[in-house]
């Protein structure tokens, strides 16, 4: 894949076919001549006797405080999950705040007030960080950016080339919480409904399932911007399988479920902050689901499909009413600025 497009668009931006684009047709090749795994959302490496992961994320989400959350919540959560679901738990943190000229004080102390009790909440300590101030109008009130390093789980070996057919697909809980729940909070759209944000830290939840199915557990993903949709797109893709859903089995609140069909968006393709996705293999995938139902939290965790020989590197969902689909990437940008 080569980057043809002539500058950049929001979409790039959007986890989506353009964001692969992006990632794949320049900076991979650019960045990242010599590596032969698939890219992911965070690296493992060998430092001396210690088995590590790192990741680092961004953060742009408007507005700054929505039901259920904030940048600065999110930030810490959105780090220890990318963490987590590569198979590590989080130890460490630095962080930088951009913030826009003209910035109230008590927003900014509110932010950080929530980032640091969501790291205590987490488990995880911020041991460093930076600042920087520009212009006003430049930074919608504050950007976040930030790195965590975690230990490796022992004995869990995650890769999409570990992936087989008649593997199961595991969903932690509702899907399209978060995304529709920015999507309201800025009062842009003449609807309602009683919805929160999803953001929370997953790893309690991963490491349930771990616990329970740790030999079985081929493959986790935690499905934010793109949304379920496009995480097992990339996993159909890096596996050479495909992946069969069941419409029925994937838990949509009725309140995203509305608000979709009347914007014309797929639930499939809206970001989540507090749910992840894992392949386990068919003999644990029973034992997986029910230490996600013991786990708090994982109440509604669903099998929502499985892998299959065929068609490959394409995911097709059996609808509630008996027909199929193909359910494709995202494409475009539905929903600018959510994480």
């Amino acid at each position: 894949m080569r980057f043809r497009d002539t500058q950049i668009e929001m979409a790039h931006g959007a986890g989506g076919k353009a964001s692969r684009r992006l990632v794949e047709g320049l900076f991979a090749p650019l960045l990242f001549p010599s590596s032969e795994e698939p890219l992911g959302d965070a690296a493992h490496f060998q430092l001396g006797s210690s088995s590590l992961a790192m990741t680092t994320d961004a953060f742009v989400v408007k507005p700054l405080s929505f039901p259920g959350g904030c940048i600065g919540e999110l930030a810490v959560n959105g780090t220890v999950n990318d963490l987590a679901v590569s198979g590590a738990r989080a130890e460490t943190m630095v962080c930088t705040f951009i913030l826009e000229a003209g910035l109230a004080s008590n927003v900014l102390e509110a932010q950080v007030q929530a980032m640091a009790d969501a790291a205590r909440k987490a488990g995880v300590r911020i041991v460093a960080g930076d600042t920087k101030v520009v212009e006003h109008g430049k930074a919608d009130g504050m950007y976040i950016t930030t790195t965590g390093v975690g230990r490796l789980i022992p004995d869990l070996f995650l890769s999409a080339r570990s992936v087989r057919a008649g593997d199961k697909v595991l969903l932690s809980g509702p899907i399209g919480d978060h995304g529709i729940t920015i999507l309201l909070a800025r009062g842009e759209l003449d609807l309602e409904a009683n919805l929160t944000s999803d953001t929370r830290s997953v790893l309690p939840l991963v490491e349930a399932l771990v616990k329970q199915a740790g030999p079985g557990v081929r493959w986790m993903r935690d499905p934010t911007r793109g949304g379920t949709a496009t995480s097992l797109n990339e996993l159909a893709r890096d596996c050479g399988l495909g992946i069969a859903l069941f419409e029925d089995q994937i838990p949509v609140r009725d309140s995203v479920r509305g608000a979709c069909e009347l914007l014309g968006l797929d639930p499939l393709h809206i970001a989540n902050e507090g749910q992840f996705l894992a392949v386990v293999a068919s003999e644990y995938a029973e034992s997986a689901l029910n230490a996600l139902h013991a786990t708090p939290g994982g109440e509604e965790a669903r099998l929502i499909g499985e892998v299959r020989a065929a068609p490959a590197g394409t995911v097709l969902e059996t609808t509630r009413y008996g027909g199929s689909r193909i359910v494709d990437m995202l494409v475009g940008d539905p929903l600018p600025r959510i994480c």
